[in-house]
């Protein structure tokens, strides 16, 4: 099974370029932008409420405050997506480029969780089996995440949706440029690596398996597990980059498959980068992709 999954999952990434001079990058003020951002964040509710009540669906079929809360606001900015040529584990699909995301939108802490996805959909599709609600939900196809959020925006339109691939890169950066949230990669494979270690849940000490969301350290904008546990749909078909700015990308029009990010809990530590990037058949279903959900402003 796991050659099979390294399969499909698979990328022309062996190569690792030699270490080269970074790349000129174009000059952002991340201070000013992060004092932005904080200046419209909201109240962070404390994680424990957002995850003992992550389901939707209440009596009246409304919208908890908690799930609410389960949301942070990300606001317009620029930064660079891609990876630089020196780091380690880079893809040859991961061009470094300015993009720009002019609107504000927001982005869910957690995954969304086999709790919630049964509250809406009335079953659970999940590989493991764990009698654990806070398990992230996995096995479910994009064509499937986009049935979920159709029924989600039926009971009160707010605008649910995946986000794009830039607008995930850009919330998962955090304002950073190293390969993770937190600090550089220093291991390819299953080793430990310090800083995903503190981060995220992938091949080298999850056990093989899916772990409950928020147990790790989040990123700079209070984001969980967006570096493994569980691999995340995004709205983009796959392409590859250009090497001009971007403002808003959405990808390109059609293609072989649906963009995946984040690694997961089977993934190596490089696949698990801020940068990595994959991308699956929309009706296809894994045991190491799930999703989270974004919400127009």
């Amino acid at each position: 099974m796991r050659r099979k999954q390294e399969q499909i999952f698979s990328r022309l990434e062996e190569h690792e370029p030699d270490p080269g001079p970074m790349p000129t990058a174009p000059a952002i003020d991340h201070e000013a932008s992060a004092k932005r951002r904080a200046s419209v964040f909201p109240a962070a509710p404390s994680l424990k409420a957002n995850l003992s009540a992550q389901t939707c669906l209440g009596a009246k079929e409304e919208i908890s405050e908690a799930f609410w809360n389960s949301f942070v606001l990300i606001t317009p900015g620029t930064f660079l997506m891609g990876s630089r040529e020196c780091e380690i584990g880079r893809g040859d699909d991961e061009k470094l480029h300015e993009v720009t995301i002019t609107k504000p939108f927001y982005i869910q802490r957690v995954p969304v969780t086999r709790e919630l996805w049964k509250a809406l959909m009335g079953m659970e599709p999940a590989f493991f089996q764990a009698p654990q609600e806070q398990l992230p939900v996995e096995s479910v196809s994009w064509n499937e995440c986009t049935e979920f959020l159709r029924r989600l925006n039926g009971l009160k339109d707010m605008g649910f949706r995946l986000p794009t691939e830039a607008e995930w890169e850009m919330a998962c950066r955090a304002e950073t440029t190293s390969a993770f949230a937190n600090g550089e990669i220093g291991e390819l494979y299953c080793g430990r690596d310090p800083s995903l270690s503190q981060m995220g849940w992938y091949c080298g000490n999850s056990g093989r398996k899916t772990r409950p969301v928020g147990c790790k350290n989040p990123n700079g904008w209070g984001l969980h597990d967006m570096h493994g546990n569980i691999g995340e749909w995004c709205r983009d078909w796959y392409g590859q980059y250009c090497a001009r700015p971007a403002t808003d990308p959405v990808g390109p029009g059609s293609g072989a498959g649906k963009v995946v990010r984040g690694g997961s809990w089977f993934a190596s530590a490089k696949n698990c980068r801020s940068a990595a990037r994959f991308f699956r058949p929309p009706n296809s279903k894994s045991n190491f992709i799930g999703l989270r959900l974004a919400r127009d402003c």
